[in-house]
């Protein structure tokens, strides 16, 4: 039964990386409260990811409205091309301010709302853009500022922050969705899909799941534009 079950609360934004996170905490028992953030975000596609796979993987699921293109700041949120040059070595304009403080606070909130203690999010720092909150320094930060911030934390009942990806290469991170019999078909990574909802093939983040499935011998199930 649910109510035997401990509950962590997963930060799912409809991509591989997240879908891979639901999985694994589904697979360590956890009841999945799923969280998705509906910022206005170019790439609305993965909402509907989202959807798809929280309806096989989670117990619940919000998909919140927060709308950062209030804000602007990244070609994610505001109108600023999107590169297709290749994964540079700097932070790329595709790093949305603030995002995954944003996103583990709202998660943090639920939680313990919920009576959760466990937080799960997708972040990696090997095979990445560069973007600063997917650092391990930036978890174990924002684990101390968890338990520095709540009523929970503060009284003796932590949190805890799982980025069971962290240290995976994309190929690693392919290879767990298949030993976990999840179909990454459903799951959107493209930052700036077609009408149709298909996949650029070219933005940073088309081009490390395509290598990553590559790096992996697995079929990549991504449904691009048609040369």
């Amino acid at each position: 039964m649910n109510s035997e079950r401990k509950k962590a609360v997963v930060l799912l934004s409809g991509g591989l990386d997240s879908m891979v996170c639901a999985g694994l905490a589904r697979e360590a028992g956890f009841e999945v409260l799923a969280l998705t953030v509906d910022y206005n975000q170019r790439h609305r596609v993965e909402l509907e990811a989202a959807r798809r796979i929280a309806a096989g993987l989670a117990d619940r699921h919000i998909i919140l409205p927060m709308d950062l293109s209030a804000f602007g700041g990244s070609a994610l949120t505001d109108d600023i091309d999107v590169p297709k040059e290749g994964v540079g070595k700097g932070i790329p304009v595709t790093y949305v301010p603030a995002r995954n403080t944003v996103f583990l606070s709202l998660a943090l909130a639920w939680a313990e709302a919920a009576g959760a203690r466990d937080l799960f999010v997708g972040v990696n720092a090997l095979d990445y853009s560069g973007y600063p909150d997917c650092r391990p320094e930036f978890v174990a930060a924002f684990q101390d500022l968890a338990n520095r911030a709540t009523k929970a934390g503060v009284e003796g009942d932590p949190f805890t922050i799982h980025a069971p990806l962290l240290h995976m290469t994309k190929a690693d991170i392919a290879r767990e969705a298949d030993r976990l019999g999840l179909d990454a078909g459903m799951s959107h990574s493209c930052y700036d899909p077609a009408e149709d909802g298909a996949a650029c093939g070219e933005c940073d983040a088309c081009r490390l799941r395509a290598k990553g499935f590559e790096d992996a011998g697995l079929p990549d199930p991504t449904r691009y534009v048609a040369a």
